[in-house]
């Protein structure tokens, strides 16, 4: 199915499924945009409109009831689009604050943080997206909507969440006038221990709370 029959005559635009696939679409080419790097600048608050506007449809995929394919096994696609390229411009974008610290499980008690990449979350993302998408065009509206929400549960519905806290952070942080603390030595391609993880995440939430140690003093 070519991508002009997405939006033909006969698909209602009020029907669950197109409205899923079109907005799924529309954040894959937005984030594809921000990626060519022309207005790095606005670069994070756009992210930040854009993954918020996906986890609303995540919302409602998880909101819906289970969906079930038509097949017993999915159907092939062919191989996935590659990502790398997306991945490694967000990541020279977004250099030095692609690196946040991200609580995998909120609902596992003591889990230390782990160190994530925002490049690495949006480029598994739109993967995990396209790879619906691909059975969406092809006419099987309800393995896209299959995969779109399993895949929402078990990989790009809690990255997207986490990415989503980490844009918003930054965001803050700029408008708010409050410089990020650094993060020493919390990087992905580090073999850090949980202890180090949870030391370094505590003594970055302490500045944070009570501010730079002269302002301590103050009071």
């Amino acid at each position: 199915m070519s991508d002009a029959m997405l939006h033909a005559v006969d698909r209602n635009p009020d029907d669950f499924a197109v409205q899923i696939a079109d907005s799924i679409e529309s954040f894959i080419v937005a984030t594809t945009e921000v990626a060519k790097g022309d207005e790095p600048d606005s670069a994070v608050p756009f992210l930040l409109l854009e993954v918020s506007q996906l986890l609303l449809t995540g919302g409602r995929l998880g909101a819906h009831e289970d969906i079930l394919p038509d097949e017993r096994y999915e159907p092939d696609t062919g191989p996935d689009a590659d990502v790398d390229d997306l991945r490694m411009r967000f990541a020279a974008m977004l250099d030095p604050v692609d690196v946040f610290s991200e609580v995998f499980d909120p609902y596992e008690p003591r889990k230390a943080p782990v160190p994530s990449r925002i490049s690495d979350s949006l480029a598994d993302i739109v993967m995990d997206l396209r790879h619906g998408l691909a059975h969406y065009r092809a006419g099987r509206t309800t393995e896209a909507l299959w995969w779109w929400q399993f895949s929402y549960f078990s990989n790009w519905g809690p990255t997207a969440s986490a990415t989503l806290r980490a844009l918003q952070s930054l965001v803050a942080h700029v408008r708010l006038d409050q410089p990020l603390a650094e993060l020493d030595g919390l990087d992905t391609d580090e073999d850090l221990t949980e202890e180090a993880l949870a030391e370094e995440a505590g003594r970055v939430m302490v500045e944070e709370i009570l501010g730079p140690p002269e302002l301590r003093r103050a009071h």
